[in-house]
């Protein structure tokens, strides 16, 4: 039986693949799973990975162009930005989320007319 920080962790590398395949809803279900447990048991890396979850579902709004999906995506973003800064040296799988926060950042540069306000 694997722990939550094992599930955590391939839960990270699989958001991180479907990231990289452009398939942002299913990366989102991939760490939403993980995430409950985080959030149950009131564990602070909750918040970064609810940023991450809310990350890919605004690629997602772009990916499916749809009304109003600038502006979805930039109000879904919002939740990612509050909690970047939760990524640290000395968290549980930092380069993992290091690499999910960078992939992230370089996604929002790539839509920089729905993003321009937000890339940093």
């Amino acid at each position: 039986m694997l722990t939550m920080n094992e599930d955590l962790g391939g839960a990270l590398k699989h958001y991180l693949a479907l990231m990289d395949a452009a398939e942002y809803y299913d990366a989102h279900e991939v760490l939403e799973e993980a995430w409950h447990p985080l959030r149950l048991g009131k564990d602070p890396l909750a918040n970064l990975a609810k940023g991450l979850i809310n990350a890919a579902v605004s690629f997602e709004h772009i990916k499916r162009h749809r009304e109003n999906y600038a502006a979805k995506a930039r109000k879904v973003m919002v939740s990612y930005e509050r909690h970047k800064h939760l990524c640290r040296e000395g968290i549980i799988h930092y380069e993992l989320f290091a690499s999910a926060c960078r992939k992230t950042e370089m996604l929002k540069q790539q839509h920089g007319e729905v993003f321009d306000v937000l890339v940093s």
